[in-house]
């Protein structure tokens, strides 16, 4: 059953997902070869805790940390260690926290140093097909539209597009109706009403779609070991379009990148 939110309760997740947020912002200058995810997930919750939050990962379904850190091949659900990051690496790092209530939940995917251009072009079209998806959260759409926006774009590169971990509900809960997939169908599923809030995240591989699991019961994995990028927004209907809670913004300022891609998702400009 999706549950609607007031737009005080929206206003209250937009605060859980600036955590996030800035919380990746911190961490964006910190990715870098020889640090360790166990390191990052460290900060992470030091920032978060110090900020008014809660680590809304930290055992949740008993995850073991703050952080779904997942790196190269890694889809998602990668649990943090001692392995350093080096050169060339990809690492997505999906983060999540618990204010007033309600959750936040995005994610990004960091380029370690120089990655290639075959790696670089991945991550460019997985973000840009979670902007692609998001115009089309908008009241009278269904769940069909965004899953087939977010499908054709990627597919158009030639990419794989992970068909069983699917973007949610958001609310009180960290996974609630409905659910979202990046394939579909137009037209098809439940039908998007005014104060939904959804996490839309395309997890996008450079082969094939297939995935396969590590024994910890947690690491996702491409089946071909080729990269896989992930990009995460959570996103408000308001006055019947979409509006993101969530910003990157905190993370562009950290690496010196100009962007203006969020700004025809928010109805008043983003202070920093």
């Amino acid at each position: 059953m999706i549950k609607i939110k007031t737009l005080e309760e929206i206003e209250l997740m937009r605060e859980s997902a600036l955590i996030v947020s800035k919380t990746l912002g911190m961490l964006a200058s910190e990715v870098k070869p020889g640090v360790t995810t166990l390191q990052l997930d460290s900060m992470a919750e030091t920032f978060i805790r110090d900020h008014g939050g809660v680590p809304g990962f930290l055992g949740l379904y008993d995850f073991p940390n703050s952080l779904c850190m997942s790196p190269n091949a890694q889809v998602v659900h990668g649990i943090p260690n001692d392995t350093p990051l080096v050169e060339g690496d990809i690492i997505s790092i999906d983060c999540g926290v618990l204010k007033n209530g309600f959750y936040g939940d995005h994610a990004y995917t960091f380029e370690v140093g120089e990655v290639n251009a075959e790696t670089k072009k991945l991550l460019q079209v997985t973000k840009e097909s979670l902007y692609v998806g998001i115009r089309e959260f908008k009241v009278g759409n269904r769940v069909g539209d965004v899953g087939y926006a977010i499908q054709q774009y990627t597919e158009s590169h030639g990419y794989g597009v992970v068909r069983e971990l699917v973007g949610h509900g958001l609310g009180r809960e960290m996974h609630e109706d409905p659910e979202m997939p990046n394939y579909g169908k137009r037209g098809r599923g439940k039908k998007f009403v005014e104060g939904m809030v959804v996490a839309i995240e395309p997890m996008i591989n450079l082969g094939t779609r297939r995935i396969k699991q590590l024994k910890d019961g947690w690491t996702i994995l491409t089946a071909d070991n080729k990269p896989s990028a992930h990009f995460e927004h959570d996103v408000a209907i308001i006055d019947g379009k979409p509006e993101i809670l969530s910003t990157f913004a905190y993370i562009y300022e950290a690496l010196g990148i100009e962007s203006d891609e969020e700004a025809e998702f928010r109805q008043k400009a983003l202070v920093l």
